[in-house]
């Protein structure tokens, strides 16, 4: 019996240290995740999905997700080629396809990814205008998508895509943008104005033309405007007035009104008398003073020949 016991006691055990072995040797790997196993720190496999096994106290797992990545990158401050100072931000998403150039070649790929982010994100600024960053933001994401790719692809990581999410501008250059927004826009109203004033003056000049070969059709477009006038119940009814009477009774006036008088007088100049029959004009003699008081004498003329 002791002999018995013995044995079950060290089955038993046996069962137990199985038991705990089993379980340390067994690894679950996600869907979304890679197994790199490690035998006395060397690179000895990957490990799919699932339950899979190792030996206890030799292997060493490392699980790496396959997933995409969203990593946000900081705003750069950046000046662009035309001496803008701008302030961009970006995000960036990638993706682990060789877990084990993503363990062994670089020590932490996520931080590695971030700053190649970054310094490729300031090297864009300064080589795009600010129009470029305000308009052509599709080539500026696929010109830094292959910036970060290019020394990314030896880390086993690929960038799937690149977005520029903001672009901050300073204040006045906001204002000053305004400004030159307003301005465009008032020249484009200017000239489709302008252009409307050009094909009403074209469509007049030929309407005009055609009512001069018919003189009723003038009457009736007058008539129609009074009606059209007189429709919207107004108190007082304004009459246009041509202007070709105003231009008839400009040219029957004469530009100098004078009378009939005047005109003969001005128009006939007087003769001059000669001087034979030129008569001579001699002072006046004085008379004797005729009545008595304070009465004045008359006087008379007395011309001789």
């Amino acid at each position: 019996m002791d002999i018995l016991a013995i044995i079950g006691a060290i089955c038993g055990v046996g069962a137990i240290a199985g038991g705990v072995l089993t379980a340390m040797s067994a690894r679950i790997v996600a869907q979304y995740e890679k197994g790199l196993v490690f035998r006395f720190g060397r690179v000895v496999g990957t490990r799919d999905p699932g339950l899979r096994m190792l030996i206890p106290f030799v292997d060493r797992m490392r699980k790496i997700s396959t997933q995409i990545v969203t990593m946000p990158v900081p705003a750069q401050d950046g000046i662009t080629r035309d001496n803008v100072t701008v302030r961009v931000d970006a995000v960036v998403y990638f993706r682990v396809i060789d877990p084990v150039c993503a363990v062994v070649e670089v020590q932490n790929y996520l931080f590695a990814v971030g700053q190649v982010a970054q310094t490729s994100l300031r090297s864009i600024i300064g080589k795009s205008d600010l129009d470029s960053l305000l308009s052509n933001r599709e080539e500026l994401n696929k010109g830094l998508e292959i910036m970060i790719d290019s020394p990314a692809l030896s880390w086993g990581i690929h960038i799937d895509r690149v977005e520029i999410k903001d672009v901050s501008i300073p204040d006045s250059l906001k204002r000053s943008m305004s400004r030159q927004a307003e301005a465009e826009r008032e020249r484009r109203a200017r000239v489709i104005s302008a252009e409307g004033e050009l094909q009403a003056s074209k469509m007049l000049a030929q309407a005009g033309a055609q009512m001069s070969e018919s003189p009723a059709s003038l009457q009736l477009r007058l008539l129609e405007t009074v009606v059209q006038v007189a429709a919207e119940k107004n108190s007082t009814l304004v009459l246009p007035f041509p202007v070709e009477l105003l231009r008839f009774l400009d040219s029957r006036t004469p530009s100098e009104p004078t009378t009939a008088g005047s005109t003969s007088a001005e128009s006939e100049p007087t003769p001059a008398a000669p001087e034979s029959m030129a008569p001579e004009i001699t002072p006046p003699e004085p008379t004797p003073a005729l009545g008595s008081g304070n009465t004045p004498a008359t006087s008379q003329d007395g011309m001789r020949s």
